[in-house]
């Protein structure tokens, strides 16, 4: 299973990158989420469940699209 970096930036598959500022637990189901903030625009914060947050890009729907990940951590230079 993939890992999440945290204060690792992500680059989403449609383009935008994203600041993982935690790992948090839901209060009802006690899933993993991953908090996150947008790196863009108004910068705000995020969250989405862990599992769907390591998911593979649906390449069924995004045939175009080359990522493998919905969520890839990003090369900073």
């Amino acid at each position: 299973m993939r890992e999440i970096k945290i204060h690792g930036v992500y680059r989403h598959f449609k383009g935008n990158y994203y600041l993982v500022e935690d790992i948090a637990l839901d209060s009802e189901s006690q899933d993993k989420v991953v908090i996150y903030r947008k790196l863009y625009d108004d910068g705000s914060l995020w969250v989405r469940p862990l599992d769907m947050f390591l998911s593979e890009v649906d390449h069924d729907k995004y045939p175009d699209i080359e990522q493998k990940y919905r969520f890839q951590e990003a090369t900073i230079i």
